[in-house]
Order: C-alpha cells, then sequence, then structure tokens
C-alpha cells in the first residue's frame, strides 16, 4: 500500500482516497506488539531484525511476529528482504515521516525543521 503524497506545508484538507489509505496504515499500527515491532527494528544496531531477533523481546511466537511483520509491510510501514532462509525488516522512513507530518499541526512543522 502507498502512502498518501499530501504536502505538508500546504495545510490543505486530506482527499478522501489519502484518508482512506492512511486509515489502513494507522489501523495496522494501532496494536501494541506492532508499536513494538516498529520500535525495536528501528532501534535495531543495523535498523533492521530479522522474526528471530523480534520474537524473545516481544514475548510472542514466531508464527505470530511474523503475522505482525505482514501487516506491517502491506501496510507500507516495512521493507522485507530475503537474504538466504532469512528475512530482514527495516522502517520505510518516508512513511514514518509522512504519518508524522499528517499529525502535526502546520505551524509547528515548520519550526520544528527549522531547529
Amino acid at each position: 500500500m502507498t502512502m498518501p503524497q499530501i504536502s505538508p506545508l500546504a495545510g490543505e484538507p486530506i482527499k478522501r482516497a489519502d484518508a482512506e489509505r492512511l486509515a489502513g496504515v494507522l489501523k495496522a499500527l494501532a496494536d501494541p506488539a506492532r508499536l513494538r515491532l516498529v520500535s525495536l527494528i528501528q532501534s535495531a544496531p543495523e535498523g533492521e531484525a530479522s522474526v528471530s531477533d523480534l520474537t524473545a523481546p516481544l514475548g510472542l511466537s514466531q508464527p505470530t511476529v511474523s503475522h505482525h511483520l505482514r501487516i506491517l509491510t502491506e501496510a507500507g510501514l516495512l521493507e522485507r528482504e530475503k537474504r538466504g532462509v532469512w528475512a530482514y525488516y527495516r522502517l520505510v522512513p518516508t512513511a514514518i515521516a509522512t504519518i508524522a507530518d499528517l499529525l502535526t499541526p502546520p505551524r509547528k512543522r515548520s519550526t520544528r525543521r527549522t531547529r
């Protein structure tokens, strides 16, 4: 799923189609395990992690972690790279930035970026 292309500086209302896509992304994030997965992957030393790296910190089984990773990947929040028998996941920086921009009022965006 592609993130909506919204100009954060325009301060324009979000279009219906973009709102629907963004709602799907936010729905994917609206789960404690998935939020933790995003945090764990983001804070990993290489900025990426495999399922085996994530099962113990979450205290969930491998199939459950894989299920959550699939949802985050389909929502466009994670990228998956297969290396041999392992798959590694990393955040899609533009996806997270788009969400942050949409949730930041236009006046705050301009001051936040100039600091």
